[in-house]
């Protein structure tokens, strides 16, 4: 052991720790019972207004809650094709005044209003989603659902079991691919852009992800009831306890979806599906 350098400061040697995301430190059944309130009431308003003031307030929010850009910037890039989609279907299929004609396709103001909120609505909702997922610990998370939403103990197990599957699927995806690069003829590649990406192997490698994960499911089902999960009451080592905050948490994030539908409404720019004849 070597003692620091001379006239280094005591705070120099070790960078500080990092912030946790305030949504870290919630409970994890409030956190989802609150984006599941948040996503119903979503379901009333069509407009685009509504959804992207609460996707700006939502951003924000992550952010001063020490949220990764690029977790924000993963859930914009995973549902934002989809989003596309749903605004591309509802500009062609809703009725109402014709305002364009696109190959063909003859595209609506209600199409255009109906779909811009959808696509909005889609974002908005994914990235709480993946922000939600990237914050919350797997372990907490079932530990608070056996607790307070009484999910059993051989749920829980299964559920745990079942995410830890999950996670290691995209290195086991780029082992196998790996192997089957090492078997081809020719030089190995250096790097994963450079794996062989025909259909064949490309099947191949995914039937062999099939028979690897379900082998693995099947070894942990085997352990589980060998250790006699689910026979009877089990305790936990650290029991989830609500606090003051969860309740903040939730009261903050629905009455300010609350408020930013009653505050649109009151200037006219809140369009439900009733408003707008769907």
């Amino acid at each position: 052991m070597t003692a620091a350098p001379v006239g280094t400061p005591p705070d120099a040697q070790a960078p500080p720790p990092a912030r946790r995301p305030t949504l870290a430190r919630r409970d994890p059944t409030v956190v989802l019972a609150t984006l599941l309130v948040v996503s119903l009431l979503l379901l009333v308003p069509v407009d685009p207004w509504t959804p992207l003031t609460l996707l700006v307030l939502a951003v924000a929010a992550a952010r001063a809650a020490a949220v990764p850009w690029s977790t924000l910037g993963r859930g914009l890039a995973s549902f934002g094709p989809f989003a596309v989609s749903v605004l591309a279907v509802n500009l062609v299929t809703r009725p109402g005044t014709p305002v364009a004609r696109v190959a063909g396709l003859t595209v609506t103001d209600v199409g255009v209003l109906v779909g811009t909120g959808l696509a909005l609505r889609t974002v908005l909702v994914g990235t709480l989603a993946v922000v939600v997922a990237a914050s919350l610990d797997p372990v907490r998370l079932v530990t608070s659902l056996h607790r307070h939403a009484r999910l059993g103990a051989r749920g829980a197990a299964a559920l745990l079991a079942a995410h830890r599957v999950l996670e290691q699927l995209p290195v086991r995806w780029v082992a196998v691919r790996q192997a089957q690069a090492a078997r081809l003829p020719g030089p190995r590649p250096t790097r994963a852009g450079a794996l062989p990406t025909s259909p064949d192997l490309l099947v191949r490698a995914a039937f062999t992800l099939l028979v690897v994960t379900l082998r693995q499911a099947q070894q942990m089902a085997v352990t589980l009831e060998t250790r006699g999960v689910g026979s009877g009451p089990r305790t936990v080592h650290r029991p989830a306890r609500l606090e003051a905050g969860d309740a903040v948490l939730a009261a903050v994030a629905v009455g300010t979806t609350v408020a930013v539908g009653a505050a649109l409404w009151r200037l006219g720019l809140l369009e439900t599906w009733a408003s707008v004849g769907g």
